[in-house]
């Protein structure tokens, strides 16, 4: 069964932005994340990951996230806009101490693969009006559904659409995410729970490999 959960943590993480409020550059965003499933016997399992917390810093083209939960361990991924650069460290009890670092420059084939459908659906989120879109992902022969609420209003960068930002304008305020890992069904729910407009230190952005840390193969 952790084998399970890991394989949900992977995929959370490969898929680990009001009009009367004013636009925020630098700060700190607070997510809640939770798993659910119509299958009652993955529901159980689901439940013992519980709702994870994601806490994510930004400032101009960076941001950096952090979650943390026994099951999963802890989790961090920095994203770089500017030389298009995603590194993620991981801690888990099972894997250990892994790193990945990522090319965020989208091939040709996966924009064969990637539609993203902007919707006249509106939806207000901590009273900021945000826009849905619809995104479909074919990856090694499994889809992923994913719809979004998102603001202009928030300039952070998002683990979730750092493949596809000229596409989606915006940070996600609320995304949920239809997949599939070992032949069962299950959707991921991120929602944005606080937002707060505070200084970064630099060095949240570091993308130097800590010491301790192993590369991790297979996160593209």
């Amino acid at each position: 069964m952790k084998k399970i959960l890991l394989s949900f943590t992977l995929i959370a993480l490969s898929l680990t932005t009001i009009q009367a409020q004013k636009a925020i550059k630098e700060g700190k965003i607070t997510q809640k994340q939770t798993y659910s499933s119509t299958n009652e016997a993955v529901n159980t399992q689901l439940a013992m990951l519980g709702d994870i917390s994601i806490t994510t810093f930004f400032k101009g083209n960076k941001s950096r996230s952090e979650l943390s939960s026994p099951m999963t361990g802890d989790v961090v991924s920095i994203i770089d806009n500017d030389e298009k650069k995603m590194l993620a460290l991981m801690d888990n009890p099972q894997l250990g101490k892994k790193y990945a670092l990522k090319d965020l420059t989208i091939s040709e084939e996966d924009l064969k693969n990637m539609t993203v459908t902007p919707s006249d659906d509106t939806k207000t989120i901590l009273g900021y009006t945000c826009k849905k879109y619809d995104v479909a992902l074919t990856k090694s022969g499994v889809e992923t559904k994913m719809s979004m609420y998102t603001t202009d209003k928030v300039t952070a960068l998002s683990d979730q659409t750092a493949l596809f930002t000229d596409k989606v304008n915006g940070f996600p305020m609320l995304i949920e995410i239809e997949a599939s890992q070992m032949g069962m069904d299950f959707t991921i729910k991120m929602e944005v729970t606080s937002i707060e407009e505070t200084s970064v230190e630099d060095a949240k952005f570091d993308m130097t490999v800590p010491d301790g840390y192993e590369e991790m193969a297979n996160m593209n």
